[in-house]
């Protein structure tokens, strides 16, 4: 297992962190969710074994009863992973049971600890914007809580580049902890982030990790065009999510991902996954499976390196197009390129506009 420095932090953790989503159950999360007791601990220690030193939750998964099986398996072992969880999501009906105000955050957070039976949160995710609270009370607020020892850092999660960028300089501006880590969507996919996240966290110092790689069952292996997905998957459930804007482009990825495992022996969620650890400013990717063979081929890809040119291949048929202002930044301002973003604008010269200058 590689590990990787998260951001301008000295934290380093493992490239494929542990994500817990399929543990316990309720709140809506009951068709993609169940994993507990012996099956939780036999994940939760198969991925020790193999390295894997970062652990993924959240206090919105099966509301709050992922927390509640983490906390009872991790055990003895609490001391050897690093924690993570999420706050900002609804935890009931009320006007304050939302948000990433110092009210909510402040309560949210305790009860994650008491749920996962540990004084501390080694790193704290915002879920998401919240754009009805001053960010500059959220970046008090975690700041308040490294200071207490509740949590040791902090990041964010669903943010755009300038929620970002915004969040970073306010805390610098305060003389306060920034965000470390910003966790966020990406699949061969969905490479959206490559426009604007991805550079922005390289520019300001923050470490870029990838949230379901195998898009929420999309790209598992068991969605195929013109078959019927299985009952038992969760795209086969209706899960709402991912958004897809080109199902003819979509299924047609899955057929190249079909062909490269063929020709490699390996299996489609390792060819996803081997080619996101080799994306450039991508520090690592939170795998999750409710199946524990499936978590073994997960962790198998971080073993694993993509050939060329099947990673190429793969580049070229899922990139997006040169939006502006890139396309025209990669017209007429070469002279004086980007490093934050030079390898995303050469693979848009290569496969948009058929050239490498």
């Amino acid at each position: 297992m590689d590990y990787t420095r998260l951001g301008n932090s000295g934290l380093r953790v493992s490239r494929l962190a542990l994500g817990t989503i399929p543990f316990g159950s309720g709140g809506g999360f009951e068709r993609i969710a169940g994993v507990c007791g012996d099956d939780a601990r036999r994940q939760f220690r198969e991925a020790l074994d193999r390295g894997v030193n970062f652990i993924d939750t959240a206090n919105l998964y099966s509301a709050g009863d992922t927390e509640r099986v983490l906390g009872e398996i991790m055990g003895d072992k609490r001391d050897e992973v690093i924690l993570t969880s999420k706050a900002r999501m609804p935890t009931g009906d009320g006007p304050n049971d939302s948000g990433a105000s110092r009210q909510h955050l402040t309560r949210a957070v305790e009860d994650s600890l008491q749920r996962l039976r540990t004084d501390h949160l080694d790193l704290l995710y915002i879920h998401q914007w919240d754009g009805q609270t001053p960010i500059t009370e959220t970046i008090a607020t975690v700041n308040e809580m490294i200071r207490a020892g509740k949590i040791r850092y902090w990041g964010v999660s669903n943010f755009s580049a300038w929620q970002l960028t915004k969040t970073v300089y306010e805390a610098r501006l305060a003389g306060l902890e920034g965000p470390i880590s910003q966790q966020v969507y990406y699949t061969p996919e969905a490479r959206e982030i490559e426009y604007e996240m991805i550079p922005a966290a390289r520019d300001l110092g923050v470490a870029t990790f990838g949230w379901s790689p195998l898009g929420e069952g999309l790209l598992n292996g068991k969605v195929r065009r013109g078959r019927q997905t299985p009952s038992d998957t969760r795209q086969g459930t209706g899960w709402p999510e991912p958004h897809v804007t080109d199902e003819k482009r979509a299924y047609d990825l899955i057929e190249l991902f079909v062909q490269i495992a063929k020709e490699l022996d390996w299996s489609i969620p390792q060819v996803v996954i081997s080619w996101i650890l080799d994306r450039p400013g991508v520090d690592g990717t939170v795998i999750a499976a409710r199946k524990f063979d499936h978590l073994i081929e997960d962790l198998d890809a971080a073993e694993l390196t993509l050939p060329a040119e099947a990673r190429d291949r793969i580049t070229a048929a899922s990139q997006l197009p040169a939006y502006y202002p890139h396309w025209h930044r990669m017209m007429t301002a070469q002279d004086r390129p980007e490093p934050a973003e030079a390898e995303f604008h050469a693979e848009q010269r290569r496969h948009v506009f058929g050239n490498e200058q």
